[in-house]
């Protein structure tokens, strides 16, 4: 069984919505399926069948966080140091072409969110920036198939 690297962050992002599932949506969906079945034969009652979709939906959902947080491998950033690229690290980048900074995160895939600057692990930048340091330079292949370079301007646990 393979670990799961995320932040306490992440982790906790997790844990909540496991618990607001739990205590939220599976009573409120028992209830709808409750209300739609008062409502006659459930064979063509759309409500009833959407509600039962939106149940297996919120009972698949609980079972993948459930495993997710058994595996979950929580790394505290805050104790993590140095120059190199690692889990955890806020790296500052350079486009080589433009100038134009940017700063990302390195955090596990359920935390990733590009627009907050949260970039996943496994993606192709953080995969070519693990490793590196300061003054390094990395070339990755975009999604639309163009190739961009960067240099490492900064490293930082936070």
């Amino acid at each position: 069984m393979a670990k799961i690297p995320m932040t306490s962050d992440g982790y906790v992002r997790l844990q909540d919505e496991l618990k607001r599932l739990k205590s939220v949506d599976r009573p409120a969906i028992i209830r709808a399926i409750s209300e739609a079945r008062d409502h006659g034969d459930i064979s063509e009652n759309a409500e009833y069948i959407a509600a039962r979709e939106r149940q297996g939906f919120i009972e698949g959902r609980v079972l993948e966080l459930e495993d997710k947080i058994a595996r979950a491998e929580v790394i505290d950033v805050s104790k993590l140091s140095g120059k190199v690229v690692k889990f955890g690290a806020t790296v500052t980048l350079a486009d080589e072409e433009t100038d134009e900074k940017v700063v990302y995160q390195i955090v596990g895939e359920d935390e990733a969110d590009i627009a907050e600057g949260r970039l996943s692990v496994t993606s192709p930048l953080a995969r070519a920036l693990i490793g590196k340091s300061i003054s390094d330079s990395v070339e990755v292949t975009t999604p639309r198939g163009g190739a961009r370079s960067y240099e490492i301007i900064k490293v930082q646990f936070r």
